[in-house]
């Protein structure tokens, strides 16, 4: 009985310190991921004076909280924010929507070309963002779109399509089309069965690839810089320009547009962390 139970005692003893050292790296990299944030908020307290002349790591002598108020209202960081805002909210929800239309269209219905268009797609994986841009400013500039927000609506749906895309379709192979033949047989029209029983199913794996879109698009500078000249359009990654000046730069100004600019995102990931893991692990089991 002895010879039994040692073996498992021991395995027991092995897995709990397999699992102390698995939470210790988990709070070494937990650590280094959330430090930067920490640092930046402190940062963003700061005087120029205080950024160079002290410790990087030092905490600020009087906090500057007015350095939030200074970036919202002296640097138009406002108007900045909700152009952001609103621009990447239109862009998921036109990339999400439409690539579930084409995934939708890929693997539940039986038409010739889907193989080939899948390949279209997978193919604008492969196009280097920075080749694009003169090419879409020569367009846009054709179509009256330079210095327009449909300019950056349209190039976010279109870049963010292909992968959107690849992550809908491993999730779109595992739904059961039980379902959806028993809608058929109960007279369900196309579009209803999208809209009212694929739609809502998808609804885990649509939160991860909301959240990759939301995070690209919100961060998003090369495109904002090269379309929009304007600080009409402009968004929050461009408009932190506004405190960098030739012969003096606001350091703490710019420390609190950051900060502005992450807590957005950070919300966004908190409130669908469970949708994303739950979709992210549905894709990845297929039966």
């Amino acid at each position: 009985m002895a010879s039994t139970t040692q073996p498992v005692e021991k395995r027991s003893i092995a897995s709990r310190i397999g699992m102390v050292l698995l939470y210790i790296a988990l709070g070494i990299v937990a650590v280094f991921q959330i430090y930067p944030l920490i640092w930046l908020f402190i940062f963003s307290l700061k005087t120029n004076t205080e950024v160079f002349g002290n410790s990087p790591f030092a905490l600020p002598e009087d906090p500057r909280w007015e350095n939030y108020v200074r970036a919202w209202t002296d640097g138009n960081i406002d108007m900045y924010f909700f152009n952001s805002v609103w621009i990447t909210a239109v862009s998921v929800i036109a990339t999400v929507l439409l690539a579930s239309f084409a995934t939708f269209a890929i693997t539940r219905m039986n038409w010739k070309l889907s193989k080939p268009v899948l390949g279209l797609f997978m193919i604008g994986l492969m196009v280097p963002i920075h080749s694009a841009i003169i090419p879409l400013f020569s367009f846009y500039n054709d179509m009256g779109l330079i210095n327009h927000p449909l300019s950056l609506i349209i190039t976010y749906t279109a870049f963010n399509l292909p992968i959107t895309i690849m992550i809908l379709l491993g999730f779109y192979i595992t739904l059961p089309r039980e379902i959806e033949e028993a809608a058929v047989m109960d007279g369900a029209s196309i579009h209803r069965m999208f809209f009212q029983i694929t739609l809502p199913m998808t609804s885990p794996v649509i939160a991860t690839t909301a959240i990759i879109n939301m995070i690209y698009n919100w961060n998003e500078f090369v495109f904002v810089n090269t379309f929009i000249s304007s600080d009409k359009w402009k968004t929050l990654t461009v408009g932190i320009n506004n405190f960098v000046g030739q012969y003096l730069t606001d350091w703490g100004a710019i420390g609190a547009t950051l900060i502005i600019s992450i807590v957005p995102i950070l919300i966004a990931f908190l409130i669908l962390s469970d949708r994303i893991v739950e979709g992210i692990a549905a894709g990845s089991v297929k039966g």
